[in-house]
């Protein structure tokens, strides 16, 4: 018998009269996380027998354009982390922080 151990995530949607995003929360109870609001979510899913990557990107109708810069250099920046840890690769995992480095010079992130 499996000593494993299951934790769900949990990701509820509402939307409007025309199908878009009002509202997001999430649950992970095991990280004592309880319907929190959420503005924006980007999953991404590897379907190893496809070998192609599927995605949710969802965001809510309120969600500010100068919060979603954010949440991409962000996001962009934590992908640039977790490509090292997977692969060792340094050199490609410093490429993209370069480019992190960029986007948010061209946007104006950086103050």
């Amino acid at each position: 018998m499996s000593n494993t151990i299951k934790s769900e995530i949990k990701f509820e949607v509402e939307l409007d009269q025309n199908r878009v995003p009002d509202k997001l929360s999430w649950t992970a109870q095991e990280g004592g996380i309880e319907k929190e609001e959420a503005k924006a979510i980007m999953l991404s899913i590897w379907n190893s027998k496809q070998q192609e990557t599927l995605r949710i990107d969802l965001w809510t109708k309120d969600m500010p354009v100068d919060e979603m810069k954010l949440f991409f250099h962000q996001t962009l920046v934590a992908m640039a982390d977790t490509y090292h840890r997977a692969t060792a690769d340094e050199k490609m995992a410093d490429t993209m922080k370069d480019f992190c480095e960029y986007f948010a010079e061209k946007l104006e992130l950086k103050k």
